[in-house]
């Protein structure tokens, strides 16, 4: 296995970037494109009935991926209801796909998607919390927009205290 990847190590680096991308990007044809009868299912399922596009195509910046409006950072750090929301422990969490739009955290420590609020370094925002399907203690991934909120390093491994509505 080691030495099959050294192979196409060595074989792409030899290559020019049109090479690589005419090897990994398809052709376009002149055909004309048919849109598909039923759309697409969102990259992450959300409750927001409104939820924000995902980053265009040539996204190269965090602010070009962070497609959140004022309106959702504004309902992010409002201050939260406390009375009826329940702490669900805490997680280690990473810099989940930046490819899915909107202000959530996928966890091991829900089964269903439901309205939350996490806390990080006194810092804290509403948000989504999706069941990653990972098994306890697991850890969870965190959008791009919410990491942005908390102040976080993007790099980082962010302890979160989680709780849902």
């Amino acid at each position: 296995m080691k030495y099959t990847v050294l192979f196409f190590v060595s074989l792409l680096a030899g290559c020019t970037s049109q090479q690589f991308q005419d090897v990994f990007v398809p052709p376009t044809t002149d055909a004309p494109v048919v849109a598909a009868a039923v759309p697409a299912p969102p990259l992450v399922e959300t409750l927001d009935p409104t939820p924000p596009p995902p980053p265009p195509r040539g996204a190269r910046t965090v602010a070009q991926f962070d497609t959140t409006t004022a309106e959702d950072r504004a309902a992010a750090v409002a201050a939260p209801e406390p009375a009826g929301e329940t702490k669900l422990g805490t997680t280690i969490a990473t810099l989940g796909s930046s490819a899915d739009p909107g202000i959530w955290l996928k966890t091991p420590l829900v089964s269903t998607l439901v309205p939350g609020r996490v806390e990080f370094k006194g810092k804290s925002i509403n948000l989504e919390l999706l069941p990653s399907g990972g098994a306890e203690g697991s850890g969870s991934q965190i959008s791009l927009p919410a990491m942005r909120l908390l102040d976080a390093p993007l790099t980082g491994f962010l302890d979160l205290t989680v709780y849902k509505d």
